[in-house]
């Protein structure tokens, strides 16, 4: 019965960090978009937060649901608590400070950047 419940722990435990953002984009980032507009997105464990540069800021829950590599393509599908569905794209694996937000039909939202407003 112990060994049991140790099990189900570790597969709770499992389940849980699965759902939770990777390293690879946690963290803040300098993003464009298609309009040239400026933002500073945050990715937390579990929260995205952006914000413009009039100073307004929106947050989301999300959790992550998908990993995929393809040919030093890296992406990343998440889903925010409101529904809509994203996918980080990290198209070089050797500039791994640069990557586009897309959305569910793949039109880039952002272009982002560790360091600079890329556009």
């Amino acid at each position: 019965m112990k060994k049991l419940s140790i099990l189900l722990l570790s597969i709770f435990a499992v389940i849980l960090i699965g759902c939770s953002g990777s390293d690879r984009y946690r963290g803040a980032w300098k993003a464009t978009n298609p309009d040239g507009l400026k933002y500073d997105i945050i990715f937390d464990t579990k929260s995205l937060t952006i914000n413009d540069t009039t100073g307004k800021s929106q947050k989301f829950d999300y959790t992550q649901n998908s990993v995929e590599f393809n040919n030093s393509v890296e992406n990343y599908g998440i889903n925010l608590g409101n529904g809509t569905k994203l996918k980080l794209t990290f198209p070089d694996s050797k500039q791994e400070s640069l990557g586009l937000i897309k959305d569910e039909a793949g039109n880039v939202m952002y272009t982002i950047s560790r360091s600079a407003y890329i556009r």
